[in-house]
């Protein structure tokens, strides 16, 4: 692959400055922004949509799984096309996509309506947490590359602290207001045209030679670890903590979906100020240690919900949850980052976000299952259980 010589002066003129004052890395949080609304931002609404729309606690995690299903399809042939014909190329529609069907979710008629919506929604959120990632790979490197992975993932937690908050109070009002959040993408996309100035691929290698060398990159035994470590940790947060949680708050506790946002946007905080301290981590701490230090966190977390019998004491748990997101999913990132190859980077970080999604689809669909089998407890147990995988894919795979 090669870049166009103006775009190779970019990445040296942003070596030159502040990181905190490259507008590319705006305009990297405005898509990161967009692509974690899909999910938080109807998290604590999902048990007053099941009531309003006559929908069991085990079926409403399909509007999740809805919504993440596209983008284990579709995620790796996005990347391949923004690798052979950029990023904007793909950014933009993928944006405006997301917007209009999420916003239409909120004229859905019924369950089948809004998940065929949901579906359509996450077409166009199917490359935005992949090519965000490959835009930092693009434009930053070294230390720099991991603290801006590091902002990176703490506007994703900010984004994921206020969008259950927001989202949560929206509902008072009605089930459906959450998705009008959504709208937000279409701004974002015009920004990504007009302002993102970062070095586009020029790649006229053949596409067969292309694809072999990306399957060659993806074979190690480092880089299968870090997608199990992925796949693994959005099952425990997008079934465990995401889908499951809100329903222990509703059904044992009896909270409204607004002081269910609340209580998962304090976690998302813990986990906003972990992340934007990575860069001064990887400096003391290998990321692998880092991904070691938050199995044992999240393992501590899952095991300890059941017994919780008092609500104020969830402080401690939602912390701690929060505090191993931060230090757990921007070392992951940095790692498969720096193991991916300019020439075929989003392809690579692609197959990374299928990965992901495949985990974001599984955990509420897999945990539905054990919710109807043997109830709320068995979710965190089964989410326990993936902690403790992490922690030796971890161990073996990653550290070794």
């Amino acid at each position: 692959m090669h870049y166009k010589k103006k775009n190779k002066s970019t990445i040296t003129n942003t070596k030159q400055q502040s990181l905190l004052k490259d507008l590319n890395l705006y305009v990297i949080f405005g898509i990161t922004l967009s692509a974690v609304m899909g999910v938080s931002s109807i998290a604590p609404a999902l048990p007053k949509m099941a009531n309003v729309l006559d929908v069991s606690n085990e079926r409403i995690g399909l509007l999740i799984t809805a919504f993440t299903v596209p983008g284990m399809f579709l995620t790796p042939l996005l990347g391949v096309f923004a690798d052979r014909v950029g990023r904007k190329a793909i950014l933009v529609p993928s944006l405006f996509l997301f917007g209009i069907a999420g916003t239409a979710c909120a004229f859905a008629t019924d369950f089948t309506w809004l998940l065929i919506l949901r579906f359509l929604q996450g077409i166009g959120g199917a490359s935005l947490g992949a090519l965000n990632v490959t835009l930092i790979g693009d434009l930053y490197e070294g230390n720099r590359r991991a603290t801006a992975m590091g902002y990176n993932g703490s506007v994703l937690s900010v984004g994921t602290a206020a969008y259950p908050a927001i989202g949560g109070g929206l509902a008072l009002f009605g089930w459906f207001y959450p998705f009008f959040l959504t709208l937000l993408a279409i701004p974002v996309g015009l920004f990504v045209l007009a302002k993102l100035d970062n070095p586009e691929p020029d790649n006229h290698k053949h596409i067969k030679s292309y694809l072999g060398d990306v399957l060659q990159a993806l074979k190690s035994k480092k880089v299968i670890g870090l997608f199990a470590a992925n796949f693994l940790t959005f099952i425990m947060l997008y079934g465990g903590y995401l889908t499951f949680f809100p329903i222990l708050l509703d059904e044992q506790f009896e909270k409204s979906s607004l002081i269910i946002g609340i209580m998962l946007s304090g976690s998302s905080l813990i986990t906003a100020f972990a992340s934007s301290q990575l860069g001064n981590l990887t400096k003391r701490f290998p990321e692998s240690t880092l991904i070691i230090t938050a199995a044992i966190l999240y393992l501590g977390v899952f095991l300890s919900i059941p017994f919780i019998e008092n609500i104020w004491l969830f402080a401690l748990p939602i912390i701690v949850f929060g505090f191993a997101q931060g230090i757990n999913i921007p070392s992951i990132l940095n790692l498969l980052t720096h193991q991916a190859p300019k020439e075929y980077r989003a392809a690579f970080l692609s197959v990374n976000w299928t990965i992901i999604r495949s985990g974001q689809a599984v955990g509420p669909f897999l945990l539905g299952l054990v919710y109807g089998a043997i109830g709320l407890s068995g979710t965190f147990w089964i989410s326990a259980l993936a902690a403790f995988c992490l922690l030796l894919v971890a161990s073996v795979a990653i550290k070794g």
